[in-house]
């Protein structure tokens, strides 16, 4: 029988034994006692083989009552354990993960539950919830394959600049020999002296390539391994193994693909060379004195690895369906949507600040759920498949909201902030990032439980009226943008630098910039409500295209989380809409 281990379950069948060979099956208890004595049952809770009189404990304890046993001689299969590869283990504590914080959208062991997620109101066992989530497994290992082929190229290349490294020495040597006739004792000298400084070279440049080459096989040994564990957690684990799996490994993801694009980013091919001087005459000095050449080193991409260097794509956008925002049923004023946000599943969230509601849509935009709230809402995020979180300013506050596939919704639980806010999106996990108003710190930190920090950035000390600045980040590029409406500009903080530099975008399309969100391959989508446009800038800061809207006074823009539609919404008495786009890039 094989041993129990940490891992996915999955079955050996017992006829795949020797034909005309029986396969005993003896009681484990007793074989830890040095005894053999033949299993009556198998326990697939205790993972083990048991004797009738070792089996007995399930009826004797009332913990054990709820183990399911098994006639031993009618198991046509064995569980195996599959090797998680230390995924189901809790990074802190090295104990067995079997919790998750819907509130903190985190895994927990044991510890992690009792000590640090003991005011949580919604801590779970994760084979109670880990069924009710739809995995990304295709995007993940989608993305695993790129960054698989993205190191492979990596690679590839260092080993052809070593190749082109080595032949460009031998080069230089064949090149000296041709002129031995003339000057055979100068040039034997010549090749002594060039030879130790094509060496020192070599040296040096191989201790460069080695390193590349090292970091891009991490990389590519990684990704496999990584997507060998996807594979076999997905064919053979269990709903909470996937889970945690899926959990694991969409951080993995992230590191693996920053790291691959880093090291492509830094490709080059090196070829050495030698020429002599145009006047080239015999100087009556000795060589150690007057070497006729000069020995350098050059760089160059090839051709073949231009194309891994970041494009950026041009979106396009194709109306998908609209709808009138008309005040209908128990509205008191004609709607306003201040914020919105797409679920996972493809459904849309939005705040409406005249009517203090929250709003469920679809993608024919057919309205599925709505929730009253009791203060007139500045903003709203998804934080995980069934939660949202949603900003008020009057008071202070972020609610959190259960959003259930059946479209019913129903609060959570409320934080305090102490600044008022009007716009919010998601940092990290843990974390929020809001945009303020009448503050002279226009963008700060919020964590899911309230707690708030500034951002190590130096703000112009402006203080925004409510309705002319709003704020997003870039996660993979840890980069805050932030729209200054009067001003007519886009301001982009790279929060990675030590000096938080700055990019001040400015241009005939941005014309009172409000709403921005991040769009495909990072992009910024902002709305310019004079020009009633979308515009799209680089995360660099260059204005790549402008797209004109139907709608006056464009105000919000949000992007669904696989970027291929994007919602828009504007602030027209009289003329407000709620518009669905497909995006091309």
């Amino acid at each position: 029988m094989a041993e129990r281990g940490s891992g996915n379950v999955e079955n050996i069948c017992l006829s795949d034994a020797v034909p005309g060979r029986v396969k005993q099956k003896w009681c484990k208890p007793c074989l830890s006692k040095d005894t053999q004595t033949e299993a009556d049952v198998f326990c697939s809770t205790c993972d083990e083989f048991q004797c009738t009189e070792c089996s007995n404990v399930h009826t004797t304890h009332a913990f054990l009552r709820n183990h399911k046993l098994v006639n031993a001689k009618e198991l046509k299969t064995i569980p195996v354990s599959v090797n998680m590869n230390g995924l189901d283990q809790c990074d802190e504590h090295q104990e067995v993960l079997k919790f998750f914080c819907e509130d903190e959208n985190q895994l927990c062991c044991s510890t992690c539950a009792i000590v640090d997620h003991r005011k949580c109101h919604s801590v779970v066992e994760i084979q109670k919830i880990a069924g009710r989530f739809t995995l990304g497994r295709s995007s993940i290992q989608a993305r695993l394959l790129e960054v698989r082929e993205k190191a492979k190229n990596a690679v590839e290349n260092t080993k052809s600049s070593i190749e082109q490294l080595d032949q460009g020495v031998n080069a230089i040597s064949l090149k000296i020999r041709r002129m031995q006739d003339d000057v055979n004792k100068m040039f034997e000298d010549l090749k002594v002296s060039v030879a130790k400084d094509t060496k020192l070279f070599k040296t040096e440049t191989l201790d460069t390539l080695a390193r590349k080459q090292s970091n891009s096989e991490k990389n590519l040994v990684d990704a496999r391994n990584s997507l060998e564990t996807i594979g076999s957690v997905h064919q053979n684990g269990t709903p909470s193994q996937q889970f945690i799996m899926e959990q694991k490994m969409r951080k993995k993801a992230d590191e693996l693909s920053s790291n691959v694009d880093k090291e492509c980013q830094k490709l080059e091919s090196m070829t050495i060379l030698f020429d002599f001087d145009e006047c080239f005459k015999l100087p009556p000095l000795p060589i150690s004195e007057y070497v006729p050449g000069q020995l350098t080193l050059k760089y160059s991409i090839p051709e073949a690895i231009k194309p891994i260097t970041r494009v950026e794509p041009i979106v396009m956008f194709t109306k998908k369906t609209s709808i009138d925002l008309e005040q209908t049923g128990d509205d008191v004023k004609e709607p306003l949507y201040t914020g919105l946000d797409f679920l996972p599943d493809g459904r849309l969230v939005a705040v409406d600040n005249k009517n203090m509601k929250c709003l469920i849509y679809n993608e024919k935009l057919e309205q599925l759920g709505s929730f009253q709230l009791s203060y007139h809402p500045q903003s709203v995020v998804v934080v995980s498949e069934e939660e949202v979180a949603i900003l008020s300013a009057n008071p202070c506050k972020i609610d959190f909201l259960r959003v259930k596939k059946s479209n019913d919704i129903t609060l959570i639980r409320t934080c305090q902030v102490k600044r008022m806010c009007n716009s919010i999106c998601l940092k990290d996990d843990r974390n929020f990032v809001v945009g303020t108003f009448d503050d002279i710190r226009p963008v700060r930190i919020v964590s899911m439980l309230g707690e708030e920090k500034d951002f190590s950035i130096n703000f112009s000390n402006k203080k925004y009226p409510i309705g002319t600045s709003a704020c997003t980040y870039i996660r993979n590029r840890d980069k805050v943008v932030l729209t200054d409406r009067y001003e007519h500009a886009v301001y982009i903080y790279d929060i990675k630098s030590k000096s938080s530099t700055r990019v001040v975008v400015k241009d005939d399309q941005i014309n009172e910039p409000c709403g921005v969100a991040v769009g495909p391959s990072d992009c910024i989508l902002v709305c310019c409500s004079i020009t009633n446009s979308i515009v799209q800038i680089s995360q660099t800061g260059q204005v790549l295209s402008s797209y004109k809207l139907d709608v006056k006074l464009p105000y919000r823009v949000c992007v669904s989380k696989d970027n291929s539609i994007v919602a828009n919404t504007n602030y027209a008495k009289g003329e407000r809409k709620l518009q669905l786009f497909k995006v091309k890039y």
